[in-house]
C-alpha cells in the first residue's frame, strides 16, 4: 500500500464514494422541486434512473477493457464504437431524411446495438483467433476502422439534405437531458444481464491484470476469457451510446481516479468505486448544469473537456502498466 496520506484504505473509501452518490442524487431529486410530487418524482427518477445506468456501463466497460488491454489510458471508444454510432445515424438519416424522427425507438435502438455488437464480435474473433495476438494490432486496426467509419460517414453527410443534417447534429454528440423514456427498461434488463454473466468473473480479473503469460501459467483460459469481456464491454458500450450517444473520454476519467483513490488492484474494490465515481460525476454535474447554468451549457462538453485533460497527462506521465 502506497504512503500517500490522500489514499484512503477501500473499506473507508468506498463508503464515502457511497454516500457522495446518496447525496448527488437525494438533491437531484429535491432541488427546486416545487409542485404536484406525483408527476416531479416519476419524470427525475426516470432520469436518475438513466443517469445511473449510463454511469454504472460505461465505468464498467472502461475497467475490463483496460484490464484486458493491461492499459490504463485506453477506452472501448479506440476501438471505433463511437465513429460506427455516427455512421449508423448517418446512414439513417441519408436514407430516411428528416422523417427519420419517426422510426420506432426500439426499432432504432435494438438495430444500433446489435450492428456495434456483431462488429466487435466480428473484430474480436479476427484478432484472437489467429497466431498474433498484440494489444498493438487491436488497438490499430480499431483506429482504421474508426478512420474508416468516420470518412463514410463524412462523405454521406456531404450528400444529404441540409433540414436532415440539422436532425443528424442532434445524435451526434452526447445529451444527457434528452432520451427516450421507453427504452428504460430493456437498457437495464440488458446491463442486469451482462452484469450477471460478468459477475462469476471477478476474481480472474485480477490474475488478467497481470499480464497475459502470467494469467496463463495461473490456469487461466485466456483466449476465451479475453473474448468473453470483450463482449461483456460491447454490449455495455453498444446500450450506453444508444441511449445518450458516444461519450469519449468519461470513462478515462473515473477508471483512472478510482485507481488512485483505492490504491489496489484488486477489482472487488475498483470496479464499485469507479461506479460510484461516475454516478456522482453524471449525477452532481447534470445538477449543477441544470440549477447553476439554467440548461445553457452540455455536460458532455465539460465532461470530454476535463477527460480530455486527463488523457493528456496521463499520456505525458506515460501512466501505462
Amino acid at each position: 500500500m502506497s504512503a500517500n496520506p490522500w489514499r484512503l484504505r477501500p473499506a473507508l473509501t468506498l463508503p464515502v464514494l457511497t454516500l457522495l452518490a446518496l447525496l448527488a442524487c437525494v438533491i437531484f431529486m429535491t432541488i427546486n422541486a416545487r409542485g404536484n410530487w406525483g408527476f416531479v418524482l416519476p419524470f427525475r427518477g426516470t432520469k436518475l434512473l438513466a443517469l445511473v445506468l449510463i454511469a454504472y456501463a460505461i465505468a464498467v466497460s472502461t475497467v475490463l477493457f483496460q484490464t484486458v488491454t493491461n492499459n490504463r489510458i485506453l477506452t472501448p471508444s479506440i476501438m471505433g464504437f463511437d465513429a460506427l454510432y455516427v455512421l449508423i445515424q448517418t446512414i439513417l438519416v441519408f436514407i430516411a431524411g428528416s422523417s427519420v424522427g419517426l422510426l420506432d425507438p426500439g426499432v432504432k435502438f435494438a438495430l444500433e446495438t446489435l450492428a456495434m455488437v456483431t462488429f466487435a464480435t466480428a473484430l474480436n474473433l479476427w484478432l484472437f483467433s489467429g497466431r498474433v495476438r498484440s494489444l498493438h494490432l487491436m488497438v490499430l486496426v480499431g483506429i482504421i476502422f474508426g478512420v474508416l467509419f468516420r470518412s463514410i460517414a463524412n462523405f454521406l453527410q456531404r450528400l444529404i439534405d441540409p433540414n436532415a443534417f440539422v436532425v443528424l447534429q442532434d445524435s451526434m454528440f452526447a445529451s444527457f437531458n434528452t432520451f427516450d423514456r421507453d427504452l428504460m427498461g430493456i437498457a437495464a434488463l440488458t446491463i442486469i444481464v451482462s452484469s450477471l454473466l460478468g459477475l462469476k468473473l471477478l476474481h480472474t480479473l485480477d490474475v488478467l491484470a497481470l499480464g497475459r503469460e502470467t494469467a496463463v501459467n495461473l490456469g487461466v483460459a485466456h483466449r476465451r476469457t479475453v473474448m468473453f469481456i470483450l463482449m461483456l464491454v460491447a454490449v455495455l458500450v453498444s446500450v450506453s451510446t444508444a441511449l445518450v450517444g458516444p461519450v469519449t473520454f468519461f470513462g478515462l476519467l473515473v477508471a483512472n481516479l478510482a485507481y488512485v483513490l483505492i490504491g489496489s488492484h484488486k477489482h472487488v474494490f475498483i470496479l464499485p468505486a469507479a461506479i460510484l465515481l461516475a454516478i456522482i460525476s453524471l449525477v452532481g454535474g447534470q445538477v449543477i448544469v441544470e440549477q447553476v447554468f439554467g440548461l445553457n451549457t452540455s455536460l458532455s462538453i465539460i465532461i470530454e473537456f476535463i477527460g480530455g485533460l486527463v488523457f493528456i497527462f496521463l499520456i505525458l506521465k506515460g501512466a501505462t502498466r
